[in-house]
């Protein structure tokens, strides 16, 4: 261990082996710690065993929920846009060898006490029943203007200059109501609140475009797709093509600490010992926590049931969004849930997430709206964790510090502060322009 390094990295979250991919594969000498002796951080994947331990640490799992290792459980579950900015890092990082994807059945909005499908496209508009006939006419020439859109094109701008209005007024140029705003902006366009509504238009509509290419990829029900097996086999991906570039790993570091020079700069990380000395330090907020903020808490409830989610036309793995102003919150909830389909449990039981940013103290009763919709559950574990973002300086101290996941069920968010970081540690913007047929979903 008593070498130097570009850059060493502590924990291995997601957020984190990305970076170590993509350090790796830039040529730089990193080394990987993390005090536990497993990969995934907070974005671990845990089996049956591991679960009851992690929340219920007195007693072991009922026999009928069937084999411990026939679940893989994520710890921050969330789903990629088949054509988001997470495919494009593992395709321009090569990880798609190690991994196997697969479109996941639906995506919904909770609308006025129902479920019903996300309408992503102009034909989908005119069939779903979240419009009246003639909003469906108005949706329908609004989706078609954004299909059409290009943003080097002002041939297809129909007069609008997208980075001048705001995206409440190009809704209101359509004559959209406050019902079809609230699925678009938040369904489809995946805002977790309605200050977008405020900003120019240019980016709603670039998201909008977004799901609607990520729908037609690969002809799901749903613009998303996931791993077999979960999440947890990302951050063990990006691990191997580390180890393939040259990186070293270390788990079951404990007390990893970040050594400092006489101006405050970070020099080094000491484990048992020894030290490794490093130009720059990356870790997740536990590793320096003198060095953050909390910014908010996430309430969110783990459920294992033995029945797809109900009037969701039986789908083995879906997505649904909650937007705020249905739930009279500041902030959208959301409901995520995984089955045998993509092997993360037994045949016949399903993995159902319900996550919020808190608002109160009380995750049992805040997160209500979301456990309703799923009918009976066999097993329920209630959790909240805080959400930390830094405060440090980056140029003065050489340490990069990744912010804590959301409650969000779906990656954006996250692979946004990975590009951000990446820019901030190498003085350079990744160039995503790959070509997307490499990342295949996996055969049925």
């Amino acid at each position: 261990m008593d070498e130097e390094y570009d850059v060493i990295i502590l924990g291995t979250g997601l957020k984190e082996c990305i970076l170590s991919g993509l350090l790796s594969v830039d040529r730089l000498k990193v080394l990987h710690m993390d005090r536990n002796d497993y990969y995934g951080g907070e974005s671990a994947s845990l089996n049956l065993n591991q679960l009851w331990k992690k929340f219920r640490s007195s007693s072991s799992p009922p026999t009928h929920l069937g084999s411990s290792r026939d679940y893989n459980v994520d710890m921050s579950p969330k789903f990629m846009m088949a054509n988001g900015a997470l495919v494009r890092v593992l395709i321009h990082t090569d990880v798609t060898k190690y991994l196997y994807f697969k479109a996941v059945d639906g995506s919904y909005v909770y609308n006025k006490g129902k479920i019903h499908k996300v309408p992503t496209t102009d034909m989908e508009a005119l069939k779903s029943p979240l419009m009246g006939i003639f909003e469906k006419r108005r949706a329908r020439k609004f989706f078609i203007y954004v299909q059409e859109y290009l943003e080097t094109d002002p041939k297809t701008h129909d007069g609008l200059d997208l980075t001048r209005i705001t995206a409440k007024e190009l809704f209101t140029k359509y004559g959209l109501d406050d019902n079809t705003v609230d699925f678009i902006g938040h369904a489809l366009a995946l805002y977790r609140d309605d200050h977008y509504l405020c900003e120019p238009a240019l980016e709603t509509v670039k998201r909008i475009k977004l799901c609607a290419e990520s729908l037609a990829r690969f002809q799901g029900g749903s613009p998303y797709i996931y791993p077999l097996y979960g999440l947890g086999e990302l951050p063990q991906a990006f691990s191997r093509l580390s180890a393939v570039y040259g990186g070293t790993y270390m788990l079951n570091k404990p007390d990893c600490k970040v050594t400092f020079d006489e101006e405050g700069k970070a020099n080094g990380v000491t484990s048992e010992g020894e030290t490794a000395r490093c130009k720059k330090v990356v870790c997740d907020p536990s590793y320096l926590p003198n060095k953050v903020k909390k910014i908010g808490k996430v309430s969110r409830a783990i459920c294992i049931m033995s029945h797809p989610i109900p009037n969701t036309n039986d789908s083995q793995s879906l997505q649904i969004i909650l937007p705020q102003k249905q739930l009279g919150r500041k902030s959208d909830m959301y409901v995520f849930c995984c089955s045998h389909s993509h092997n993360v449990a037994p045949k016949g039981k399903y993995i159902a997430f319900v996550s919020t940013e808190a608002e109160t103290d009380q995750p049992e009763k805040e997160l209500q709206p979301g456990l309703n919709l799923l009918g009976a559950v066999d097993e329920i574990f209630f959790d909240t964790y805080d959400i930390y973002e830094p405060v440090n300086e980056p140029s003065l101290d050489n340490c990069f510090i990744s912010k804590s996941y959301d409650a969000t069920t779906h990656f954006e968010t996250t692979v946004q502060d990975v590009l951000a970081m990446y820019t901030q540690i190498t003085g350079k913007v990744l160039d995503l322009s790959v070509d997307l047929s490499a990342a295949s979903a996996a055969d049925e």
